[in-house]
């Protein structure tokens, strides 16, 4: 199963979260007991499910109203001080024979949902340049955004999501735009804590569709924790649900985060292709420079020979990067080559088939040798079956016979080794 939570229209906030978990199926009696329980230390909140209609499509609105306007945490609390709250809590409810978290869920509930505030917290101290011991929270940390983090938390939790089993992928968040009140007075949106915490996991965004604020640290702290990936476009699944969580504005456009839930039988992955000309290395450099990129974290490199412009031989040097390698491998082919242009194609999605390792031993000349195999899966099918290169390699070179024989010996074993599986 993949999760797939996609904030592209609307941004995404701590109520949006919560709102679309109920909608996928978590019981939102559950969420509203957890989110007033949690509050309540902290001044104390009122939450309402609300089934609402934004620019056409049906969502849940979390409505969550601050009771204690005058209680000091709802305006400001030390990251210490929260820290110590929400720790005497989880002590209580571990205590407990009936916990309404649901007992077997307390500890990865209270874990993730102190990740999310710590995340937050390391923000606000590289912006303000404090310690964490020194943060204190002002915009987060009253008692909406603590409901907000753990009614969120708990519904992901319910869900069965923290069993990491469904893989939980994150798309390009929009921001907003313009400028938003705050304790430091008028700031721009995103807000420096939300872009913080964008930077730190490196994810994608950006502004608007509208003039205002529509990405919260609270959302999008929830969203960098609970994302194993982040992803451009969506990968290759078959959708198994849809789920809607409601922002509190309306706008010309649906208001709306969207959480899918899927299917995926063949896994995905990100990347980077990355490309230059080059007529002027020589087959010495460009050996070199492949023997480099593979150490340095390309998942493949292909050389190409073509015929450039004023007929010159030359060759395509291609490189399949991951996204969080690519500037890296780009800076290295600058450097190695001298060349003064490089193209990056970003965002293609390649299928991998599941596969795995074994090694067997095979009777070579009277002397068993072993040799590992790459046997790949899809749907639980073997769909291939191949012997390691350089084990085939070494046993030729060390036996002084054929690399073929050595091959059809291998192929002879790993065919009988599947015949015997089936």
């Amino acid at each position: 199963m993949v999760l797939i939570i996609d904030p592209q229209n609307a941004g995404i906030a701590g109520n949006m979260i919560g709102g679309a978990f109920i909608d996928l199926g978590c019981n939102p009696q559950e969420m509203k007991l957890v989110m007033e329980y949690m509050a309540n230390d902290f001044g104390g909140v009122n939450v309402k499910v609300n089934n609402v209609n934004k620019a056409g499509i049906e969502s849940i609105f979390l409505e969550v109203e601050t009771i204690d306007n005058n209680n000091h945490n709802n305006h400001s609390i030390s990251y210490k001080e929260l820290l110590s709250k929400i720790n005497h809590i989880e002590e209580i409810e571990l205590q407990k024979k009936n916990s309404i978290f649901g007992k077997e869920l307390i500890k990865d509930i209270f874990n993730i949902s102190r990740k999310v505030f710590k995340r937050i917290a390391l923000s606000e101290a590289k912006i303000h340049g404090k310690s964490l011991e020194d943060v204190n929270f002002h915009e987060v940390g009253a008692a909406d955004a603590v409901a907000d983090i753990f009614g969120s938390v708990f519904g992901f939790c319910k869900l069965g999501f923290n069993n990491k089993k469904e893989k939980v992928i994150g798309l390009p968040i929009a921001v907003g735009g313009g400028s938003v009140k705050s304790v430091h007075g008028m700031i721009p949106v995103p807000a420096p804590v939300t872009l913080e915490i964008i930077s730190e996991r490196n994810i994608s965004s950006f502004g608007g569709p509208v003039n205002a604020e529509i990405a919260t640290p609270t959302g999008v702290a929830l969203y960098a924790e609970l994302c194993d990936e982040f992803m451009d476009f969506q990968p290759f699944v078959k959708v198994d649900k849809i789920a809607y969580g409601a922002g509190k504005k309306d706008f010309d456009f649906p208001n709306v985060l969207r959480i899918i839930k899927a299917k995926s039988n063949i896994k995905s992955q990100s990347i980077d292709v990355i490309e230059t000309n080059v007529d002027h290395l020589s087959g010495e450099s460009i050996g070199y420079l492949f023997d480099k990129l593979m150490k340095e974290g390309a998942r493949d490199v292909f050389v190409i020979p073509v015929i450039m412009k004023k007929n010159r031989p030359g060759n395509i040097i291609k490189v399949i990067s991951r996204k969080e390698d690519t500037d890296r491998l780009v800076s290295i082919i600058f450097k190695e080559t001298g060349t003064l242009g490089i193209r990056v194609s970003q965002n293609f999605h390649r299928g991998i088939a599941n596969r795995e390792f074994i090694s067997l031993d095979i009777n070579i000349e009277g002397e068993i040798e072993s040799i590992k195999f790459k046997i790949g899966y899809i749907d639980g099918k073997i769909i291939s079956s191949r012997p390691e290169y350089e084990d085939i390699r070494k046993i030729a070179i060390k036996r002084n016979i054929p690399l073929n024989e050595v091959l059809n010996l291998a192929n002879f074993e790993i065919n009988q080794y599947i015949s015997n599986l089936r």
